[in-house]
C-alpha cells in the first residue's frame, strides 16, 4: 500500500463541502453546529497575564478556559470578522476560533481545542497512519485506551483547517472507521437547593411524620446489620469540590487519593467564593459514623474526592475515570452531566466510562452512577418545547444524555418523601433505579443565562421533605453552619444509590459491577405513582411487562434487601462440565433507522445453570458504525455486546465471551432454560445490512 496521499484518496465524506466545518461527528451522530455571532477564542503564542488580555483592542475578554489553553472574547456581532483578522494577525496569537453552538440549542456554547482521536482499520499499520497524519498536519500524542488502533492526535499550527473540517475529511478515508474532534463543554451539577424543611435524614430510615410515607427511605438500619461498609471499598465522588476539613470525612484511611482536577494539585477544596455542591454529595454517600453531626449511607468505606475541571472535553473526562481506575476506586459517583440538551459521547468518553465498568477493581468494574438529571425532561427522546425565556428552546426538541445512557452506568432517578416522582426527575428507558430525594420545580443550567426553569412553569406547591448533609464549615456553603437541609435533585439520589452499591460491595467484594447493578434492579421496591406530573401531564410511574418504570426505572434502592442478596451470593461460578451449543441461521434485514430494532431467538429447552458464555455473530451492513447489538436473557436482562465504535466496517465475524466481554459475567448463575435473543439496532439513517446468523455457546 502506498504511504503518499492525493486527491484520489479521498472519497466523498457524507458531508457536503459547505457543511464540512458545521457538521460535527460525534459517538456515531451527526450535530449541526452554528457559529455564534459575539464570540470567538484565541490561544496565545506564549503567556498573557489577565490584565494584558483585558487590554487587547480586538474584544472584551471573558474568562480562560484551561483544558485548551483558550481564551474567551466577546465582541459586537457586526465585529466579529474583523476582530478575528485583527486577532490572527497578532504576533502574540498562535490562533483564533469561532465558538460554536448546537443547533436548536442556543443555549450551549462548544470551543475548540486541539485533539483530534481518529479511529483506523485494524490492519491500517503505521507507516499509513503517520502518512495520513502528515497530510493533515497532525502529531500522533497517545493511544486510546479500550479501542484498537485509535489514537488522539494534535493539530500543529501548520493545519490550515479547523479540527471539524479535518475530522470530517478523514471520515471519507477508506482507512478510517471513525474520527472526532475533541470539543470543550460547560458541565452541569444537577441540584438546585430550596429552602430548609427537615434537619432529620428521614431518607436512610423514618418511621413516619409529616410529609413522610412509610417506606420511603432505603431501609438501611437493617443492611447496617449486616455491614456499615469497609475501608477496603473506597467511594469515589467525583464534583466541582470538597471541604475536606468537614468532621464528617475525617478517620483513619477514611481519604484516599484525593485529586483536583480543575488545579491540578491533591487538594480538592472549594475556592473562597465557591458553594460546594460536592462536599454536600460526599456526605450522603460516606460520611463517617463519629459520634456527631451525620452519617452517610456507607459511613465505613474510604472516600476518594476526585475534583473537576468544570469542563467535558474528552481530556478531562478521561482524567476523572483513569484516576479512579488507577487509585482503586470501587463505586463512582456522577452527580453532574452536560449542560446541553443533546450531548452524545465521544468515543474517548465512551470508552474511559467503559474502561472503568469493565477493567476497574482488578476485571471486576467499578460501579459508575450517574444522575438522571432535573429538567423533567427525557434522557434520550423528544418534547414540544414553548414559552421558554428568550425562546432558549422552541418546537420540537431532542433531549439526550449520552452520560445517563451509557449501557454501563447505573442512571438514578429521584423519588420523593412521598414516594412520588420529584417533580424535577429525568426519565426513560436508561432509568436503573430511583433513590429518595427533595421535590422542588424542574430546570436546568446553561452557560450564559443560569439557572433555568424548564417550561411550562408549575403553579401548584410541591411537597416533599429536603435532604439533610454535609455542608461547607461556617457560613461559606449552602446554609450558615456545618451542615444544609435544603440539598436535593438528583444530585443527592446518586450518592444514596452510590452508597448503597458500596454496602453491596462491602458484603460481597466478589461481585463484577454488572451484578451489583442487577442486583439493585432485582431488590428495588416498586413505588408506584398513578398520578401525571404537574408540568406536562404525562404519566409513567408504573411498571411494564419487564419491570421497569419509565419515571423509576425498576424502583427504589432498597439497601437492606439488596445487602442481603449480595451476601447470599455464591462467591464466583463452578467449573463447566459440558457445553450446549445452539444457532439460528435465518438471516433478517436490519430496519434503518428504527431503535425497535430486530430481534433473532434461540430457544434453550434444557434445564441448566449458566457457567459460562459465548455469543457469535455475523452481520453484514453498510456501515457498522450505526450498529448497537444486544443479548437478551430469558429473563429479559440485556447485556451490550457490541456499541457504535465499528465505523465503515461492513462485515462483522466475531466472538463475544466472558473473558473478552466482561459484561457477559452478570448473566453466570442465572438459569439458561428459555429464550434468549440477540437485538440489532441501526440509530442512523441512509446506510442498512442484514443479520445472516448468530450463534449462542453455554457452559453448564
Amino acid at each position: 500500500m502506498s504511504d503518499r496521499i492525493n486527491s484520489s484518496d479521498f472519497p466523498t465524506t457524507g458531508v457536503p463541502a459547505s457543511n464540512l466545518g458545521v457538521v460535527l461527528q460525534r459517538g456515531g451522530e451527526e450535530l449541526v453546529l452554528e457559529k455564534a455571532t459575539d464570540r470567538f477564542t484565541i490561544r496565545p503564542a506564549n503567556d498573557f497575564t489577565p490584565q494584558q488580555l483585558s487590554q487587547v483592542s480586538w474584544g472584551i475578554w471573558q474568562r480562560s478556559i484551561p483544558q485548551a489553553q483558550l481564551e474567551l472574547f466577546k465582541v459586537a456581532p457586526a465585529q466579529l470578522d474583523a476582530a478575528m483578522a485583527q486577532a490572527r494577525a497578532a504576533e502574540t496569537v498562535a490562533f483564533a476560533s469561532h465558538v460554536y453552538t448546537l443547533k436548536n440549542n442556543p443555549g450551549t456554547f462548544v470551543y475548540l481545542g486541539d485533539q483530534i482521536t481518529i479511529q483506523f482499520l485494524e490492519e491500517i499499520a503505521a507507516p499509513r497512519i503517520n502518512a495520513i497524519a502528515s497530510a493533515y498536519s497532525l502529531i500522533q500524542d497517545k493511544p486510546v485506551l479500550g479501542i484498537p488502533n485509535t489514537f488522539v492526535f494534535l493539530v500543529s499550527k501548520q493545519a490550515t483547517d479547523n479540527p471539524i473540517k479535518i475530522t470530517n475529511q478523514l471520515q471519507g478515508l477508506k482507512e478510517v472507521l471513525a474520527a472526532e474532534p475533541n470539543i470543550i463543554i460547560n458541565s452541569e451539577t444537577h441540584y438546585k437547593p430550596r429552602d430548609p424543611l427537615y434537619i432529620q435524614q428521614w431518607y436512610l430510615n423514618h418511621s413516619g411524620g409529616e410529609d413522610l410515607v412509610l417506606g420511603s427511605h432505603i431501609s438501611v438500619e437493617k443492611a447496617w446489620d449486616i455491614t456499615r461498609g469497609v475501608r477496603s471499598v473506597v467511594v469515589a465522588v467525583v464534583d466541582d469540590s470538597f471541604d475536606l476539613n468537614h468532621p464528617d470525612f475525617q478517620g483513619s484511611g477514611k481519604v484516599v487519593a484525593p485529586r483536583d482536577l480543575k488545579q491540578n494539585d491533591f487538594l480538592p477544596l472549594p475556592d473562597a467564593r465557591e458553594t460546594s455542591h460536592g462536599t454536600a454529595c460526599a456526605g450522603v454517600a460516606i460520611a463517617e459514623e463519629n459520634g456527631s453531626g451525620i452519617v452517610g449511607v456507607a459511613p465505613g468505606c474510604a472516600f476518594m474526592p476526585i475534583r473537576t475541571t468544570g469542563y467535558l472535553d474528552d481530556e478531562s473526562v478521561e482524567q476523572i475515570f483513569n484516576w479512579a481506575i488507577d487509585k482503586g476506586a470501587s463505586v463512582i459517583s456522577c452527580s453532574w452531566g452536560a449542560s446541553a440538551v443533546y450531548f452524545p459521547l465521544s468515543l474517548r468518553q465512551r470508552a474511559a466510562i467503559t474502561r472503568a465498568a469493565t477493567k476497574g477493581r482488578k476485571g471486576k468494574g467499578c460501579v459508575i452512577c450517574f444522575a438522571a438529571g432535573n429538567a423533567n425532561r427525557p434522557i434520550n427522546g423528544s418534547v414540544i418545547e414553548q414559552s421558554w425565556p428568550d425562546k432558549i428552546l422552541q418546537g420540537k426538541t431532542e433531549w439526550l444524555s449520552g452520560f445517563a445512557v451509557h449501557p454501563d452506568v447505573i442512571t438514578v432517578a429521584a423519588s420523593t418523601s412521598l414516594n412520588k416522582k420529584a417533580a424535577y426527575s429525568n426519565w426513560g428507558d436508561s432509568i436503573a433505579v430511583c433513590a429518595p430525594s427533595n421535590n422542588a420545580p424542574p430546570g436546568m443550567s446553561f452557560p450564559e443565562k443560569g439557572y433555568v426553569y424548564t417550561q411550562p412553569a408549575i403553579a401548584a406547591y410541591l411537597n416533599g421533605l429536603g435532604v439533610f448533609t454535609t455542608d461547607q464549615l461556617g457560613a461559606a456553603g449552602y446554609d450558615k453552619g456545618n451542615f444544609t437541609s435544603s440539598f436535593g435533585g438528583t444530585s443527592s439520589a446518586t450518592p444514596v444509590v452510590a452508597g448503597v452499591a458500596a454496602l453491596v460491595l462491602s458484603a460481597n467484594p466478589d461481585l463484577t459491577a454488572q451484578q451489583v447493578k442487577r442486583i439493585l434492579q432485582e431488590t428495588a421496591d416498586k413505588i408506584v405513582d398513578p398520578n401525571p406530573d404537574p408540568q406536562l401531564g404525562l404519566k409513567g410511574g408504573t411498571y411494564n411487562g419487564n419491570g421497569h418504570s419509565q419515571w423509576f426505572g425498576y424502583g427504589k434502592v432498597n439497601a437492606a434487601k439488596a445487602v442481603q442478596a449480595a451476601k447470599q451470593m455464591r462467591e464466583g461460578a463452578s467449573p463447566v462440565s459440558q457445553q450446549l451449543r445452539v444457532n439460528n441461521t435465518n438471516s433478517v434485514g436490519i430496519p434503518d433507522n428504527d431503535r425497535q430494532g430486530i430481534k433473532s431467538a434461540i430457544a434453550i429447552n434444557e434445564d441448566i445453570v449458566v457457567k459460562d458464555i459465548q455469543v457469535s455473530v455475523n452481520v453484514s451492513h453498510d456501515f457498522l458504525g450505526d450498529l448497537e447489538i444486544y443479548l437478551i436473557a430469558p429473563n429479559n436482562q440485556s447485556v451490550l455486546l457490541q456499541n457504535r465504535t465499528l465505523g465503515r466496517r461492513t462485515n462483522l465475524q466475531t466472538t463475544y465471551s466472558v473473558r473478552s466481554h466482561p459484561a457477559l459475567k452478570q448473566l453466570l448463575s442465572m438459569s439458561g432454560q428459555g429464550r434468549w435473543q440477540l437485538w440489532l439496532i441501526d440509530a442512523a439513517p441512509q446506510d442498512i445490512g442484514r443479520l445472516n446468523s448468530w450463534e449462542l455457546v453455554i457452559g453448564n
